[in-house]
């Protein structure tokens, strides 16, 4: 079964994508990495006779894998390119990530284009004094005329 099942995994990686690695994990399933598009796809036997369990994940930041965001039990008696589709599915299921269920953004880098429209100090309004400032500086004036009034009273 395990040569059956990365022998599957070499023809589904030639079939998803032209950059790929092919690994296996200490569990025995079979491990396609799509490095340039961020994704991988995982084969595991399943307790069913010629099943094979396909999950799909992102690759994060670094180059670490995060849990699997899809899966499905699929028959390795169909052909090569039936199963291609199962994989594209559940990556593009992958791809549209939890942003869907629940109505928030997906966790995860934000794009080039995000983070420069975002700036680590807020927005100045208007580049004239406000009031905090105009009442410090009076404060200062005041503390200045009270030592000159002191250093002039004293001779």
């Amino acid at each position: 079964m395990s040569a059956q099942l990365r022998d599957t995994a070499s023809e589904l990686a030639e079939l998803l994508w032209r950059e790929h690695t092919l690994y296996r994990e200490r569990s025995g399933s079979v491990v396609i990495r799509g490095a340039h598009v961020e994704r991988w796809i995982s084969l595991s036997p399943t307790g069913g006779q010629d099943q094979v369990l396909i999950r799909a994940g992102r690759i994060l930041d670094g180059g670490t894998t995060a849990p699997a965001r899809s899966e499905a039990v699929a028959s390795l008696t169909v052909g090569t390119s039936e199963l291609a589709a199962v994989c594209r599915r559940l990556l593009a299921e992958t791809a549209a990530g939890p942003a869907h269920r629940n109505g928030q953004p997906r966790p995860g880098r934000p794009k080039k284009a995000e983070a420069a429209k975002r700036s680590r100090k807020p927005a100045r309004r208007s580049r004239h004094t406000g009031f905090a400032s105009w009442l410090i500086i009076l404060a200062v004036i005041g503390v200045v005329a009270l030592c000159v009034r002191n250093v002039a009273s004293g001779f």
